[in-house]
């Protein structure tokens, strides 16, 4: 059974930076590409960002290109999304899946974006 242990969300103002983890059990972590999502309040969930095995291909959505950061450790089965000039926009749940969302979703972690 897999499961999703998201962490390192708060609040934060506009401009600081959060370092999220997700760390991963009931799989064999090294063979899935991975992805962050989030889902703002009345929204639907949506791609944040994604990593590929190993690591050597990334992508992401336009709107955190260039202060987003995805990376991932496959020792410790953790994904981290590196969160730089956060904006209030930011402000979601944001959650881990492989890069299709198609496993068991996790509790999340909550961001929150406000002055």
């Amino acid at each position: 059974q897999v499961q999703f242990a998201e962490s390192g969300g708060g609040l934060v103002q506009p401009g600081s930076s959060l370092v999220l983890s997700c760390t991963t059990s009931g799989i064999a972590f090294g063979d899935y590409s991975m992805a962050w999502y989030r889902q703002a309040p009345g929204n639907q969930r949506e791609f944040v960002a994604s990593i590929s095995l190993g690591g050597i291909n990334k992508g992401y959505t336009d709107s955190v290109k260039g202060r987003f950061s995805i990376s991932r450790d496959d020792a410790k089965n953790t994904v981290y999304l590196q969160m730089d000039r956060l904006a209030p926009d930011d402000t979601a749940t944001y959650y881990c899946n492989d890069r299709f969302g198609v496993l068991e979703w996790g509790q999340g972690t909550k961001v929150t974006v406000s002055s």
